[in-house]
């Protein structure tokens, strides 16, 4: 019989694990998982307030997602992409359901990364230009392309890609900018970018990559107008506006787009994650008309051998009927606005260590600092103590940096995020 020992030993020895110093590891061994909750192969039940990688949205094992993909097997597998395959265009149907009116086909991926690194190509084909702009506090994945548009440390080991530059976006609690409102922080941040384009030459500029709402870099919700006067520089410079919405999209944020609650349309959005909840590997890039259009009388350089694979096209048709069906996207507004929300920022007022908390929906990062006047973070080793608190009273989470991200999945119900919350509140007690 399998153990969580035995499981964790036979994948150390033979599984090379990202961004990890492979000797130091300990993998968690998961055996199972419903809903809101996974569990180990010793019996242990586990709250899953990560989402796995911020992604199982729609809650492990749907009977009606996994009975999609199994019935798609029995149909056909596998198809290479130049065929016509009705699954994969119901699939893009309906994504392009819940876009903007102004956009109209989607190309498919094996997931984010790729998706922003197709959308990056694009930008560049359809301006004939080479730079990229994105922000210093970002995640865009981990291809040549993606990777170095990402801003955080994992660039630096592998900036090989060409042309790309970056820029501070808003973050008031952090601001970069002296900022003492969320108008300051917008106004003084834009101003910064468009100095950046200018800096730069804004005739050499292809593209301005953004994540809608920073996931990984500490659920960084932009300040009201920001995104709105982004699309204004990217009008006025003739530039490709692209929203990664790989985290933050179908449901997290309580919208089916995370763009939908800030009035603004990008050129191009790419996605993965939420759309089919990880359950087979897919991610994409849903296109404007006038980027679809361009390609018409000209080949489109790129291209994936599992572009739009079936088994994929058939859990993103389940998941968002489902999604649609169950009012999942209500419940993670709902529960966000009047459980987490409320609940985090109680828990703040009463927790001196707890310097910010920020979000919406079921998509919340609480900053962790040593002292609140100051603002300096807690340590890692500060870190690790809270992460073991937290798995010991039977929650599993996202820790990065100094914070917990509260993402638990779309579905979780509102006992199930109190219950959370309590036990976020008992393991700080008992470490501050």
């Amino acid at each position: 019989m399998s153990t969580n020992e035995s499981v964790s030993l036979a994948d150390r020895s033979s599984v090379f694990h990202s961004w990890s110093a492979q000797g130091s590891l300990a993998p968690m061994a998961l055996s199972g998982g419903s809903g809101s909750t996974v569990w180990d192969f010793d019996g242990n039940d586990y709250l899953d307030f990560s989402s796995q990688l911020v992604n199982v949205n729609i809650g492990h094992q749907h009977p009606k997602v996994v009975a999609a993909i199994q019935e798609q097997a029995a149909l056909l597998t596998t198809v290479a992409p130049a065929h016509a395959n009705e699954t994969r265009a119901r699939a893009a149907e309906l994504i392009l359901e819940r876009a903007p009116g102004a956009f109209e086909k989607v190309f498919f991926t094996n997931g984010g990364a790729d998706a922003n690194e197709n959308a990056i190509r694009m930008a560049r084909q359809v301006t004939g230009r080479d730079k990229v702009i994105s922000h210093y506090r970002s995640y865009h994945g981990n291809t040549g392309a993606a990777i170095v548009a990402t801003g955080d440390w994992r660039r630096m080991p592998n900036e090989y890609a060409r042309a790309h530059v970056h820029a501070f976006g808003p973050y008031l609690y952090r601001s970069e900018f002296w900022a003492e409102t969320p108008e300051q922080e917008c106004e003084r941040a834009l101003q910064h970018l468009e100095r950046v384009i200018q800096s730069e030459g804004p005739e050499t500029v292809a593209a301005l990559l953004l994540e809608t709402i920073p996931g990984t870099a500490g659920v960084l919700v932009p300040p009201p107008g920001y995104l709105r006067g982004v699309r204004a520089l990217a009008d006025r410079f003739g530039i490709v506006f692209i929203l990664d919405e790989v985290m933050a999209g179908f449901g997290r944020t309580g919208e089916w787009l995370a763009l939908d609650a800030f009035g603004v349309v990008p050129d191009l959005i790419t996605f993965a994650k939420g759309v089919n909840s990880g359950y087979v590997p897919v991610g994409g890039v849903i296109i404007s008309s006038p980027i679809a259009h361009y390609f018409d009388d000209r080949v489109f350089p790129g291209g994936l051998t599992y572009s739009g694979h079936p088994l994929a096209a058939a859990s993103v048709v389940a998941t968002l009927t489902v999604m649609n069906d169950e009012g999942i996207v209500e419940n993670a507004k709902t529960v966000g606005a009047e459980v987490l929300g409320p609940g985090l920022a109680e828990l703040a007022q009463r927790r001196d260590v707890i310097g910010d908390v920020r979000g919406t929906g079921v998509f919340w990062a609480v900053e962790l600092v040593s002292d609140r006047a100051t603002r300096v973070p807690v340590d890692s080793a500060t870190m690790v103590k809270v992460k073991n608190e937290l798995l010991q009273r039977g929650l599993l989470p996202f820790i990065s940096e100094n914070r917990i991200h509260v993402v638990p999945p779309a579905i979780v119900t509102r006992s199930e995020a109190a219950r959370g919350l309590a036990i976020i509140d008992e393991a700080l007690a008992t470490l501050f």
